[in-house]
Order: structure tokens, then sequence, then C-alpha cells
């Protein structure tokens, strides 16, 4: 099974910039997107071969994820169930029979870091929601997680130390959740390698002097750690200010 995950900043705009290219030569079973920014029937896609799922924020242009699966779900959820976090379309869950697998779409701490008390009670709820799952089959998750975990995830650490996505509270989350029995697969095959990054910012010609952050992630239970094959993060493809990252397993 290939598993790609994609924030693309707006479907529509990155539909302008050879998504439909970029979504062939990645090929993959299960395709993850977040930041869709859509409302229902604003954009219809042709992907023979592929069942669709949405979960579309309540405000316009903001949020929203999507699921393109080759194979049929035997059931898909929307939200987390918490009434608080599934009004912005962050999370898509689609139940096979070896596993759960899940988008999400983690909000953003947001400048001077207004919205880091959400963000904490998010980090709260999404993991018991993912332990929940691990009640009945191990659990894929993937998306934009925004947060880097280590310094070694993002260029400049040391000027970054108090920036949304680089908190000490949002990497002891990330601890947490690690240690709570969850793989981050880039990780666990490229453990101490630098300088691969999955976003950067549109100012200061950051994509240009790899300037990024590493903040997308496919994670997966433990229990599905002798399945794993390979990880990616596909540098090379453009379109969003995030590039799609990659998992293979058995």
């Amino acid at each position: 099974m290939k598993l790609v995950s994609w924030n693309v900043n707006g479907l529509r705009a990155v539909m302008k910039k050879d998504f439909m290219a970029s979504f062939e030569s990645l090929d993959a079973d299960i395709f993850c997107l977040q930041e869709t920014k859509l409302q229902e029937g604003q954009l219809t896609l042709e992907l023979p071969g592929y069942r669709q799922y949405y979960n579309y924020a309540e405000k316009k242009g903001y949020s929203g994820t999507a699921v393109f699966t080759r194979r049929e779900p035997e059931a898909v959820r929307y939200g987390i169930g918490v009434d608080e976090f599934d009004h912005e379309g962050r999370v898509i869950t689609l139940t096979f029979p070896e596993y759960h697998v899940v988008t999400v779409y983690t909000p953003n701490s947001q400048d001077e870091l207004r919205r880091l008390d959400y963000r904490m009670a998010w980090e709260t709820a999404f993991l018991a929601y993912l332990k929940q799952l691990e009640e009945t089959r191990p659990v894929v998750f993937c998306g934009d997680l925004n947060v880097a975990h280590r310094e070694l995830d993002l260029k400049n650490p040391k000027t970054n130390r108090r920036n949304a996505g680089f908190t000490d509270e949002e990497r002891a989350c990330m601890t947490t959740l690690l240690d709570s029995g969850f793989i981050d697969t880039w990780r666990y095959f490229y453990p101490d390698t630098p300088d691969v990054y999955s976003w950067w910012s549109y100012r200061f010609r950051a994509r240009e002097k790899n300037a990024g952050w590493r903040i997308d992630y496919v994670i997966v239970s433990s229990l599905l750690e002798d399945r794993l094959v390979s990880a990616a993060i596909h540098t090379e493809i453009f379109g969003s200010d995030h590039c799609p990252v990659e998992l293979v397993m058995t």
C-alpha cells in the first residue's frame, strides 16, 4: 500500500499548478489532502479508479481535508466526535480490514500564539481519538501536524523557539504522542538526516534557500512496524508551499 499526504494550500489553486500530473506520477493507493479550502460543489475531480471523500470547514475558504482511495473502506468517519473541534473539516477516518487511515490538518497556534490553548486542547482530544481507534485495529495517520518535532526538523531552530509550530508545548505533545505507541515513519528510516523539509514560507525565497520545516508526517501504530517498507518526502514536487510525503507498507 502506497500512501501520499499533501497540504495543497487550496485544491482549486493547485489544480492550476499541475496537480493532476503530480497526482498521477505519485500513483498512490490512498491520497490524503489537507487545507483543501473547499465548499461542497466548488470543484469536481475526475479520478477514475478512486473513491473521493471530503470534509469541509463551515468557514468558507478555510481548512478542509480530502481522501482519494482505490480501495473501498468499510466505514468513513468525519471529525473526531468532539464538537469543539469538528467545525473546521480537519479529520477524515477510513476504516479498512487491516487498519484505520486518518488524514488530519492540525490547528495552527497562529501569530503571537493566540490559538495555542485551543491547539493544546486539540492535542489531548486527538490523541484520545487515536487511542480509541487503536482499540479495534492499528492506525495510520498522516497530514500537516503543524509542528517541527526536533531541532533537526527545521532550518533555524534557535530563532524559531517560541514561534507557532516550534513551541516547547507543541513539541512536547508530539513526544507524548510518539511515546504512546506511534512511529514517525520518516525518522524511522532516516533518524538523523538533516535539511529535508516539507514546508517553506513563501517569503524570503525560503524554498530556493531550503530554509524549511518538516511539519508533514505519516505516523503509524507501532504494531505496524514490521510492515514498513519505505518513506519519502517529495521536495521535487511544487504547486503548494508544502510538498507531498509518502509511506509504502506491505
